[in-house]
């Protein structure tokens, strides 16, 4: 497998993934399930104890909880030893994500603080900063914030007005700017700042101590969810900094940016597999006490498909998420025997998977709002109660398909790096769409008869992955340089590749299950597979159809339509009889009881 793997980000666009390709939550090690433990741990006697004290801004509780994150080694999971940390894989510090994510607010504050806080020293710095702040940044001796957003600049982080000029001694420069939504602004000990150098047209990074003169805070932001993460608006006003805290290149800030904020991408869909797992219980435990007409309402098939339809999203998501995490250790290592140096092995691994990173943001997010809502409305008019669970499972949910760039713009992202990476040769994505095209009035309905299941299934994604090509190729060709302004268009095939993403994950972990689990055992896995399967197939039809119909008419239209309906055509499930096995092994073991450490 290792030989055979080519580490091109976006490759599922094009090629056929083996199941012995991918790793899956059922591999982890005892060191990583041990590692688990110590975060669920924590997690239960240091952070849900004190859930509303953190709420309530308590001052100085948030950072206490933070430096008992360090004291436990958790803030430097991924951190090398040589810098105070555990040198841990990614897909360890992803089980940790996950973990500690189903942490509400103080999630918010260490997935802060270990990834865009701690991240741009640790991967851009230079020994000197590392040894100076990164040491620090993994005990917890000091907490880090990240500031990029202004108040005129969010999505297009470029358009930033903060500057900075070189002062006449040649030994600081003078930076003045405003910044916002920095969480961990009201503790933090050192920022990452991104600042244009006198008028360059492009961000460089800076290392800025909290404590130096020139820097002020406004008072905490008041927020609709994650009220006990601070947040606070910063201002610079003549801060001299030194010259040697310019972080990388002068004019790299941007790259910065972008690469941090792909890592970011990937450890949300971690995080928020851990809220998704906890939100589940809570919907179970509660349909499996509240009577009504004489018995307990998981007994009544609305519920059961709400509790069902929880769990088969967070399972898509999982399997999609440690694809992704070992696809970034495997390509890590791959560049590390290629004579790269370790940190810069490590950046080009994540960017390399930028395009899977926006799927695992955006279709996580949008699961976990899902299993949220769905909580809310299993609780009844106790959903709505500000004391019961859901209140805060609700409101915190909500930013996380705004945080790590919007779920629109991460959508854009997907077809925008899928399109250069098909123009660099890098994916043979205008090959495969042309030859499709051309052939369009042979695409038929797939025979499946005599298939086995998995082949079956194997057949369908083929199928999936066909009708992305074609649309990519049809885009591009009619749209030509336009395509990246029609973003409802771009949007729709983009949310093709998020279901054939997130599908083949599904697929591809039940398929290896079956190596390792007897038939029995293998029921409510492939249950969940035939489920998601079907629904996405709907869903890869009409985003396809939506998107045709705004470029196309005519004969042509009507041959690609034709073409897409064959490409996406499945075999009738019953997912009624699918969905009620799902949930009543659920609603038996009274838990969320598909993770298997």
């Amino acid at each position: 497998m290792e030989n055979n793997k080519s580490f091109t980000g976006g490759d599922f666009l094009v090629r056929q993934t083996e199941a012995s390709e991918v790793f899956t939550p059922e591999e982890f090690n005892e060191e990583q399930r041990m590692i688990a433990q110590t975060c669920q741990d924590f997690l239960d006697t240091e952070v849900m104890t004190v859930l509303d004290r953190i709420d309530a801004l308590e001052p100085g509780l948030m950072r206490e909880v933070l430096v008992k994150s360090g004291e436990m080694g958790l803030l430097g999971v991924s951190v090398p030893e040589e810098l105070n940390g555990f040198g841990q894989s990614f897909v360890t510090s992803m089980i940790a994500s996950e973990v500690l994510g189903a942490g509400y607010s103080y999630a918010v504050a260490w997935s802060a603080h270990t990834g865009i806080g701690s991240l741009p020293i640790l991967y851009y710095g230079n020994d000197e900063q590392r040894q100076k702040y990164s040491t620090k940044l993994a005990t917890g001796e000091m907490i880090g914030a990240y500031c990029l957003t202004e108040p005129n600049a969010g999505s297009d982080a470029n358009s930033g007005t903060s500057r900075v000029v070189l002062s006449e001694d040649g030994k600081h420069y003078i930076l003045n700017g405003q910044k916002m939504w920095i969480t961990n602004g009201g503790f933090a000990d050192v920022f990452t700042v991104f600042a244009k150098i006198d008028n360059d047209r492009v961000l460089s990074a800076f290392i800025v101590e909290s404590d130096w003169e020139g820097v002020t805070l406004n008072p905490e932001e008041k927020k609709m969810g994650i009220k006990g993460s601070s947040t606070r608006q910063i201002f610079f006003n003549d801060v001299k900094v030194p010259v040697e805290n310019l972080l990388g290149k002068r004019g790299e800030g941007f790259r910065i940016a972008l690469n941090i904020l792909h890592v970011g991408r990937v450890k949300l869909g971690g995080n928020v597999l851990g809220s998704a797992k906890n939100g589940i219980s809570c919907s179970v435990n509660y349909a499996n006490e509240r009577k009504q007409f004489g018995q307990p309402i998981s007994a009544f098939g609305a519920i059961k498909f709400k509790l069902a339809e929880q769990v088969i999203r967070t399972f898509a998501n999982e399997s999609a998420v440690y694809r992704a995490s070992r696809n970034i250790d495997q390509a890590t290592e791959k560049y590390l025997a290629e004579g790269k140096e370790k940190y810069a092995a490590v950046v080009e691994a994540i960017a390399q998977y930028a395009i899977e990173a926006a799927i695992l943001k955006v279709y996580g997010s949008e699961a976990l709002d899902y299993v949220v809502d769905e909580m809310v409305q299993i609780y009844g008019g106790m959903g709505f109660s500000a004391e019961a669970a859901a209140d805060r499972s609700y409101r915190d949910s909500r930013i996380n398909r705004i945080f790590e760039g919007t779920n629109e713009i991460n959508r854009m992202v997907i077809i925008d790096t899928t399109m250069k990476k098909a123009m660099r040769n890098e994916l043979e994505i205008f090959a495969q769409a042309n030859e499709l095209a051309q052939n369009i009035a042979s695409i038929a309905k797939p025979d499946v008869k005599e298939l086995s299941y998995f082949d079956e299934k194997h057949l369908y994604i083929e199928n999936w992955r066909k009708a992305s090509v074609l649309m990519l190729g049809l885009v591009y060709n009619k749209l030509n340089k336009q395509f990246s302004t029609e973003q409802e268009i771009t949007m729709s095939v983009s949310d093709m590749i998020i279901q054939l993403y997130n599908v083949e994950s599904v697929l591809l972990r039940v398929e290896k299950l079956a190596g390792m689990k007897s038939e029995s055992e293998m029921v409510l896995y492939k249950d969940m597979l035939d489920v998601v399967l079907y629904d996405a197939a709907f869903i890869c039809q009409k985003s396809a159809i939506d998107a045709l119909n705004c470029f196309m008419e005519g004969d042509e239209l009507c041959n690609v339509h034709s073409a897409i309906k064959n490409l996406t055509w499945t075999a009738p499930v019953n997912v009624r009889d699918a969905r009620r096995r799902i949930a009543d092994y659920l609603i038996d073991q009274n838990r969320y009881c598909f993770p298997t450490y």
